[in-house]
């Protein structure tokens, strides 16, 4: 299944706004199988804040591991963010 993140709009900037996606993706993400894939896409998205990715990315890392992809991610601001996320992680 592939996700575009720009149907939650170009700047995801808000811990509110990025929980409240994250809730709103649910209902589509219930009947992913246990093998399929689940793909993020970065396509247009111009502003992606480590408080928005926090909410919605990270437990979707935490669900689905090695089956979470992330798609178009060389806007400097989305790669800021998943490294970011990334240094987090690895320091918890």
């Amino acid at each position: 299944m592939i996700i575009y993140l720009k149907k939650f709009g170009t700047n995801l900037i808000s811990r509110p706004s990025g929980k409240e996606a994250y809730l709103a993706l649910q209902p589509l993400i219930k009947d992913i199988k246990d093998k399929e894939n689940l793909i993020i896409d970065f396509k247009e998205v111009l502003v992606l804040t480590p408080s928005w990715a926090d909410e919605f990315i990270t437990p979707l890392q935490s669900t689905f591991k090695k089956r979470l992809d992330l798609k178009n991610t060389g806007n400097p601001s989305v790669k800021a963010t998943l490294e970011t996320l990334k240094k987090s992680k690895a320091a918890t």
